[in-house]
C-alpha cells in the first residue's frame, strides 16, 4: 500500500495536474519507482476526518539540493508559473513560519501521474 504524501498547499496544482515537482525537508528514504497516495492532508487530522486522496504518483528522481538554487523551470514545476525563485523561496519560508532558511537543504521530489 502506498504511502500517504500531503500536498495541502498545493492541492490544486495537484487536482489540476500542473505539478511535477516538490520540494520536502525530509522524505530522503524515497527513491525512483516508489508510488505515493498524493493526498490533501494526512497529519492533523480531526475526530472523524478522513483522508481525501488526490492522486497516484511514481517518484521520477529525488535529490538535494538548496532551497535558494531553485529555477524559473522548477518554479513552473512545482505548479507556480507566475513565481519568480525568490518568490517560491519567500513563500516556502513564510509556510514554515521562519524555521526553513534560503540555504536549508530541500529534498527535489520529481514524479509522475499514474
Amino acid at each position: 500500500m502506498p504511502r500517504n504524501m500531503s500536498f495541502a498547499l498545493t492541492k490544486e496544482q495537484i487536482k489540476n495536474r500542473t505539478k511535477f515537482v516538490t520540494r520536502r525537508f525530509g522524505w530522503l528514504f524515497l527513491k525512483p519507482g516508489d508510488v505515493l497516495n498524493a493526498v490533501e492532508k494526512s497529519m492533523g487530522l480531526k475526530k472523524g476526518e478522513k483522508v481525501k486522496k488526490l492522486a497516484l504518483i511514481r517518484v521520477i528522481s529525488v535529490g538535494e539540493e538548496p532551497l535558494s538554487e531553485i529555477t524559473k523551470e522548477d518554479c513552473i514545476l512545482e505548479g507556480f508559473p507566475d513565481y519568480e525563485p525568490v518568490d517560491f523561496v519567500n513563500m516556502m519560508i513564510d509556510h514554515s513560519q521562519g524555521k526553513v532558511k534560503p540555504d536549508d537543504e530541500a529534498n527535489r521530489i520529481e514524479f509522475e501521474y499514474i
